[in-house]
């Protein structure tokens, strides 16, 4: 019974610090555009930190759609975003948003 209830705890936690979109951020995006969004991914994309959430999100599901490909780099993106739902990429819209 202990076993299935710890089981139950570790899959709870998990699945919230993945819907969140600073945690999101720092393991799917942080490695190419930075810790703080400032870093031009590749020496391609535009720094991204503060850019508007509706405008970012509108990007990443267009990536993760197929439909967009800035700077050559669709099919890249595609494959960092292709994992996360619509709310994920809410979070993280709404992450990169923030920063400063």
């Amino acid at each position: 019974m202990k076993k299935i209830v710890f089981s139950a705890l570790v899959l709870a936690t998990s699945s919230i610090l993945m819907a969140d979109g600073a945690a999101t951020y720092n393991s799917k995006c942080a490695s190419c555009h930075g810790a703080n969004g400032k870093t031009a991914a590749l020496g391609k994309s535009a720094i991204i930190a503060g850019q508007g959430s509706a405008a970012l999100l509108k990007k990443l599901q267009g990536y993760k759609a197929g439909t967009l490909n800035t700077n050559g780099m669709g099919a890249v993106m595609k494959g960092s975003v292709a994992t996360l739902d619509d709310k994920a990429l809410s979070e993280v819209a709404t992450h990169i948003s923030k920063m400063k």
